[in-house]
């Protein structure tokens, strides 16, 4: 019998040819497993909480680890993947002594891992709510007057460290997007922004609000000394193998700081415009846009609607080592491999507008200004256009054709926005239904009288809604999707740009197969992917605007 590095047996019989072409290949991760010999579980193995509390919960979340019982002078653990070294190694240290491995299925992990650890931020705030390194009579009532040096003695404590790492791999783990820190008078909120919604979670206790902001504080490189000035920071950490960037926000209020933290974690970013909702006829429309050889392609919505996303879309589709593709972003959210992107930098004189003019001396084919937002980076952008770049853009506009009067109102000649725009593409986003719980029922009067008859003539067989399952946490939805209207700018549009003429007129200048983002959004209600209320809440019919 061999062994692998970590003592564990292996069949001779493995180290063969035919084993290693498997394991080079696409064989699921149970068949490789025991090719090495790794026990796979397929219940719940009996937990020694003993043993299970020789790591720690935040350290068990981020190596997707479990220990499970002590073995021949081994600690057996279950893991996600029992074929991450790394996770091995480092368990191993931390428990001073061999490993062996279990392998388990994600479903079952996570039910294990609840069983060992519970809902492990909530349960280490309930056990820090009587720590008495960090409570205090007199923090509840005045935190004006802990001396910094305190807090950082506080934030420093290793089970505070511990819950405030929880709260971001928990928040990682559950797919959220922000984790806001709200101070009130007799409480500290911690909510989940998840799908676009914000989930509240339970509330650590407030007296560790100075030692749990202070924590994050310490984290994202922040001045934990000023608590009256709002503070930007940036966190960057490694969970389950993946690099994930966190930008901290911090504004004074009432009964102390307010933090949120954006968490950018670009596994989860749908780089394709299929994963991100738009429909087979609107992606090709769009790319024929982003195939010009030059003009100005504008991506507009409100702050949140998944502009950047969108356009990172593009910009990877578009890339082509042969191609010179440079970004301008405030800030840079996400890494593009083979893309030069440029952090706005004011303090040091780097605006898009400065930036946008550097960036024309580097000889690029493709350009993204990550919002026109002054008459100064208008200008500059149209003369980049029309100098035979291919440029892109985000406008902060209700709709697509709003999005000239925007541009003549920030300075720029309509008969140059006539000679350079190519494309309007506005966006909203609207919660996904979850898959598994997807159900139909009969459309209610109250829902019926907010759409009208050509809408209500879409759901003869019943209106879509997510029951609620264990994969969407019972909320029936999962993930978000795009709800869009694309304007291309033809014959008529150019004419009646150059001319000046109001939105409601450009309007009717549209090509035929027009669709605004109600009518995209109603569309994949009908087909079962969102809610006819998601639609409602993020669009507004085209008459109405």
């Amino acid at each position: 019998m061999d062994h692998d590095l970590h003592g564990t047996p292996v069949p001779a019989s493995t180290f063969d040819a035919g084993a290693f072409a498997a394991l080079a290949g696409d064989a699921p991760l149970r068949d490789r497993c025991r090719m090495f010999g790794i026990e796979w579980a397929e219940a719940i193995p009996v937990l020694d909480a003993a043993v299970s509390a020789r790591i720690a919960p935040d350290v068990a979340v981020r190596l997707r680890v479990v220990p499970l019982r002590v073995e021949s002078g081994r600690l057996v653990v279950a893991m996600v993947d029992p074929l991450d070294i790394a996770a091995v190694d480092e368990t191993s240290a931390l428990a001073r002594m061999p490993v062996a491995r279990v392998g388990m299925e994600p479903a079952l992990f996570s039910e294990l891992m609840r069983a060992a650890y519970g809902t492990t931020a909530a349960r280490m705030a309930e056990s820090l709510a009587e720590d008495s390194e960090l409570a205090g009579s007199e923090i509840e009532h005045n935190l004006d007057a802990i001396e910094a040096d305190d807090v950082h003695r506080m934030a420093e404590q290793p089970t505070l460290i511990n819950l405030v790492n929880l709260i971001i791999l928990e928040a990682i783990q559950n797919r959220t997007s922000d984790i806001h820190i709200e101070p009130f008078e007799t409480e500290l909120k911690v909510k989940y922004r998840i799908d676009g919604v914000l989930v509240e979670q339970p509330p650590p206790p407030k007296h560790l609000q100075p030692a749990l902001i202070g924590r994050v504080k310490i984290m994202a490189h922040m001045n934990i000394a000023e608590r009256y000035v709002p503070q930007d920071g940036h966190i960057t950490l490694r969970f389950e193998g993946r690099k994930v960037d966190i930008r901290v926000s911090t504004v004074p209020t009432v009964y102390g700081e307010s933090i949120v933290m954006r968490i950018l974690d670009k596994s989860s970013l749908p780089l394709d415009l299929v994963s991100l909702g738009m429909r087979e006829g609107m992606r090709g429309m769009m790319d024929r846009l982003i195939q010009k050889p030059h003009g100005m392609v504008l991506v507009t919505g409100p702050t949140g609607s998944g502009k950047t996303t969108t356009l990172y879309a593009c910009l990877n589709k578009l890339y082509d080592p042969r191609k010179k593709i440079i970004t301008i972003e405030d800030p840079v959210e996400y890494e593009l491999s083979g893309i030069n992107q440029i952090p706005v930098n004011p303090k040091r004189g780097l605006t898009f507008a400065t930036g946008l003019r550097a960036i024309l001396r580097q000889d690029p084919d493709v350009i993204f200004v990550g919002e026109v937002r002054d008459n100064e980076t208008v200008d500059i952008a149209i003369r980049s256009a029309l100098t035979g770049h291919l440029l892109f853009s985000t406008l902060h506009t209700n709709d697509s054709i709003s999005s000239v009067g925007r541009l003549v109102d920030m300075g720029a000649e309509p008969f140059l926005i006539a000679s350079v725009l190519e494309g309007l593409l506005a966006q909203r986003l609207g919660r996904r239904l979850c898959r598994e719980c997807v159900t139909r029922v009969p459309m209610t009067e109250e829902t019926a009288s907010r759409i009208t008859p050509e809408e209500r003539a879409l759901f003869r067989d019943g209106v879509p809604k997510g029951k609620g399952c264990d994969k969407c946490n019972g909320s029936g939805f999962r993930g978000r999707m795009g709800f869009y209207e694309l304007a291309r700018i033809n014959a008529r549009l150019r004419e009646g740009i150059s001319k000046n003429r109001p939105a409601l007129d450009l309007r009717t200048l549209v090509d035929q197969d027009f669709q605004s983002m109600r009518d995209d959004g109603m569309l994949k209600a009908a087909a079962g992917m969102t809610t006819i209320d998601e639609v409602l809440r993020a669009t507004q019919d085209i008459d109405d605007a």
